[in-house]
């Protein structure tokens, strides 16, 4: 017999490959600490200088000194008394370094979170305590995902950096958006019962929000590599890439929808049913040509589904769930989506409620790294609720026509037909209202090759770009074709007339007569990018999309 003297076989070497880079990776880790250790010192060895010892006393409580470290992380914090009682009452807090400290915020705030959700889940008012309550869950597990991978001893936290500020910029949305809907019920003590109940919390997810953001900041200084994805978020890459690569989704899938009863079921919601929990597979449920009057929701547990239908305007979902017949917002959409991972193509979502009931979703996505590509989505008001997490839209029709792509995540539309309509009479038309409220969130809505035009006769109808819903509303249009029909101001002020300095809006070399920039508002937050600030806002740096859209095989353009 035979042998292959000298010769490592596949197996052998890729275990002795990834042995050297182990190696290598603790080297560069041990090596980062020592410097993250030396910038911490540094950042804050002026203010320490005239001290006689490296601790500072402040008035949280004169017996226990507040370490080096600890100075450091509070005072990037936008709440910086709170800060220092809760990351400072640390056990060991001055022998604890920032990453540690990061860690202890977490923590705190997911006991915080929690007190929350028992006052609200004991409250009483189940009917109107509802959407807080789903909310403060989605909050939880937010933190919890923070915690888990930013314990894991294999992977360092500069490595992780976008996936904790994205998890954490999301807890912050959810706690806001149970006050908002609480506030839609019109109870100034229902909103002030939420407000005082969550204070602590949100203050707390800020604050830690701001830190990870610092721990950044320095990383990215020392250009250190993230990993190439995050624990809890994986995806089964060579399956979801088999699958995906298939010439026709519809003939590989798990599940078959059909309203004329050729496939198991009749609903897309009974289909959901057959989702296994936290798969890390695929699941292709492919729903065929009708119109499916239900309301769907992809759990948050239902990880990597796939809905496939014949087309855009042929499978279509519709709902009419709305504001003015008592609904919040947040529980209107006609499609919502929780579940990691996600991805639809050839769907239309529909909500039928019309302009004058106001508030009406057609669809709502809370899911992290979920794809959608040639969906319809039609309604009026909020039509496009891009509520949290990375997000990505390609090749997809977006008709409304109030705020109609709204909310608070990191999301890329690329390739899109964006169609306002004619709204109630007295309306004005606005395509985006973006509700970041933190400077260090994430989040942003990114506008980039669309074709915005309208969608009908708009002959009197006032249409702009977007309106700052919140303080530190972000909204860029890149490389794309506006219509003459865009007013000329181009935004329009959320109340009086302005907007708050601190709001990044942004153009950059758009086409079309509705493009020109020459009478546009002269707002401090609003700025004509150049190429290396528009490039923030791109698939790659921006939804981290070069990671993980490859193996969803919607195509798209990862830079300008």
């Amino acid at each position: 017999m035979s042998s292959s003297y000298g010769k490592v076989d596949e197996r052998e070497h890729v275990i002795l490959e990834a042995r050297r880079k182990s190696r290598k990776r603790i080297t560069i880790i041990a090596i980062s600490l020592v410097v993250l250790a030396g910038i911490v010192i540094g950042a804050v060895f002026g203010t320490m200088a005239h001290k006689k010892s490296t601790t500072v006393e402040t008035n949280v409580n004169e017996d226990s000194p507040i370490s080096v470290s600890v100075k450091a992380v509070c005072d990037v914090t936008l709440h910086k008394d709170k800060c220092f009682e809760t990351v400072g009452s640390a056990p060991n807090a001055s022998s604890l370094n920032p990453e540690q400290l990061f860690i202890y915020a977490v923590k705190l705030t997911i006991a915080e979170a929690s007190k929350a959700l028992d006052a609200f889940s004991s409250s009483g008012d189940s009917k109107r305590m509802s959407a807080c309550v789903e909310l403060l869950e989605l909050t939880i597990d937010n933190l919890n995902d923070t915690l888990t991978s930013s314990s894991h001893g294999h992977v360092t936290m500069p490595e992780l950096v976008e996936d904790l500020r994205t998890w954490l910029s999301s807890a912050e949305t959810y706690q806001e958006t149970c006050v908002e809907s609480l506030a839609e019920y019109n109870d100034p003590e229902l909103k002030t019962y939420g407000e005082s109940h969550l204070k602590n919390a949100t203050e707390m997810t800020s604050n830690a929000l701001a830190i990870i953001t610092w721990l950044g900041k320095i990383a990215d200084s020392f250009k250190l590599r993230r990993r190439l994805l995050s624990a809890d978020v994986s995806v089964d890459f060579h399956v979801g890439r088999r699958l995906l690569q298939s010439t026709d989704l519809r003939k590989v899938a798990n599940i078959v929808v059909a309203k004329d009863g050729s496939g198991k079921y009749k609903t897309i919601r009974r289909a959901l049913q057959d989702v296994p929990e936290k798969s890390s597979k695929r699941t292709i449920i492919y729903v065929k040509k009708g119109v499916y009057f239900e309301n769907v929701k992809v759990e948050k547990k239902m990880w990597n589904v796939v809905v496939v239908g014949d087309g855009e305007s042929k499978t279509i979902v519709s709902g009419r769930l709305n504001v003015i017949d008592g609904t919040p917002t947040f529980k209107t959409a006609t499609f919502a989506v929780f579940g990691k991972g996600f991805m639809a193509r050839d769907m239309g979502f529909i909500n039928t409620a019309g302009p004058s009931k106001h508030q009406a979703v057609a669809l709502m996505v809370s899911a992290d790294l979920a794809a959608f590509y040639r969906c319809t989505m039609n309604a009026y008001q909020d039509t496009l609720y891009v509520h949290a997490q990375r997000q990505f839209y390609r090749d997809c029709t977006i008709i409304g026509t109030v705020d109609f792509i709204f909310g608070n995540s990191a999301s890329v539309l690329q390739n899109c037909r964006i169609l306002p309509r004619r709204p109630m009479k007295g309306q004005k038309n606005t395509i985006t209202a973006q509700g970041r409220t933190d400077p260090n969130q994430n989040t942003g809505i990114s506008i980039h090759r669309c074709d915005i035009s309208p969608h009908g006769d708009l002959t009197g109808v006032q249409t702009f770009l977007g309106r700052p819903w919140k303080n530190y509303s972000t909204t860029v249009i890149m490389e794309s074709f506006m219509h003459g029909f865009i007013d000329r101001k181009g935004w329009l002020p959320w109340t009086g007339d302005s907007a708050p300095k601190t709001i990044f809006y942004g153009e950059y070399k758009n086409t079309g007569a509705g493009a020109s920039t020459k009478n546009r508002v002269k707002w401090k937050g609003l700025r004509y990018l150049s190429t290396k600030e528009a490039n923030r806002f791109t698939v790659k740096p921006f939804i981290d999309g070069d990671r993980w859209l490859p193996a969803t095989k919607v195509p798209y353009r990862s830079g300008l």
